[in-house]
């Protein structure tokens, strides 16, 4: 599973680069969305990639994530985070589980010491691998 977070704004963005994000329905700064890590989605990512953190999420955080911060469609329904963590997983869609297909986060706690990478490795944007959960730690 693939965990994708926005971290600039639409400010100065091309068109292009915009509607890129908007099909992976990162609509905001510092919305989050969780994909299987298929084919089809790597050009996507490849392309939006200086906008954008990502990595591979653990089944834990994906669980308190959900737990957290997902909001559910129908408001009268409960949602069961380990439940849909595992169903999704296992190639279920969001729906199913009653909720939203993206996550709304807060600023990280501590803040980014810088979004560009500068050589020396320190910037938030780009691959992240398994550290992005670090990341996400952070922002809930």
């Amino acid at each position: 599973m693939i965990c994708i977070i926005r971290i600039k704004g639409e400010v100065g963005l091309r068109h292009e680069t915009i509607e890129a994000l908007n099909r992976l329905r990162l609509k905001r700064k510092y919305a989050c969305v969780v994909l299987r890590g298929k084919t089809e989605n790597a050009g996507i990512i490849k392309k939006v990639k200086d906008f954008i953190a990502f990595g591979e999420i653990t089944d834990d955080v994906f669980e308190k994530l959900i737990e957290k911060r997902g909001k559910p469609i129908d408001k009268k329904k409960k949602i069961d985070a380990k439940k849909a963590a595992e169903g999704i997983k296992g190639g279920k869609k969001f729906e199913e589980f009653n909720l939203k297909p993206f996550f709304r986060l807060h600023p990280p706690r501590g803040g980014i010491e810088s979004k560009k990478h500068f050589g020396v490795g320190k910037g938030v944007l780009g691959n992240h691998g398994k550290e992005i959960n670090k990341l996400l730690e952070r922002m809930l």
